[in-house]
């Protein structure tokens, strides 16, 4: 049984192939010599929350990076490798962090049980959780609060992205690049634009700035 699943995606694989060939016959050869992606897509590891997918994109146009909760950590050499390679070399224009309701690490967060070794990475969503606690007073259910902390938890990733040196060497260099916060709900499949956008230094607070700003960027 598990042989005939796993052989599934191999025709599964084929057939979309084919179909993108059908639609487009240079199309594999173009994705083969280069990609040129505009957006880099920090999302979550959830299966039911496909980049290209949900914004109807193909292969090339969105360079991703999923982990569990869509997390940014400074430690996180992963993270930070993608979007070093994102800035620096794809030169891509927009980093969107995208998380999702009823993102099962948030619920493991607000529940506060024993999780084994991932208790390390949700740490950092209860940390966001305790310093906005007063905020969830006015929830009436658990649902409420985990989609509440889903959207602190996409500010505060997005804030995450601008303290990087990575993104503010490139507004110092004068690199157009926007940093924006979205959410997309698996219940309807509609992404909501949290409106939370950066796309220079001075927006950063100065004890997080790496670099004096310069007068251009004022």
């Amino acid at each position: 049984m598990g042989g005939e699943s796993v052989e599934k995606l191999f025709e599964n694989n084929r057939a979309w192939a084919e179909r993108i060939k059908s639609e487009d016959p240079l199309f594999f050869q173009k994705l083969s010599e280069q990609q040129a992606p505009d957006y880099l897509w920090i999302g979550c590891s959830d299966s039911r929350v496909p980049a290209n997918e949900i914004v109807g994109m193909l292969p090339g146009d969105i360079f991703v990076h999923r982990n569990v909760a869509n997390l940014v950590i400074h430690t996180d050499l992963n993270c930070l490798s993608v979007i070093q390679y994102a800035v620096d070399v794809l030169k891509v224009k927009h980093i969107i962090v995208c998380g999702h309701y009823g993102c099962g690490g948030v619920v493991a967060a607000v529940r506060a049980e024993n999780q084994g070794l991932i208790d390390n990475w949700l740490r950092h969503i209860k940390d966001i959780y305790y310093r906005y606690s007063e905020r969830f007073d006015i929830c009436k259910d658990e649902e409420a609060r985990v989609d509440l902390l889903c959207e602190l938890n996409v500010v505060e990733q997005v804030a995450n992205v601008c303290h990087t040196t990575i993104v503010q060497d490139a507004w110092r260099r004068g690199q157009f690049l926007a940093v924006h916060g979205w959410i997309y709900s698996i219940r309807d499949g509609v992404l909501r634009d949290l409106e939370v956008s950066f796309d220079a230094t001075r927006q950063v607070p100065e004890v997080y700035r790496h670099f004096p700003i310069r007068r251009r960027d004022e």
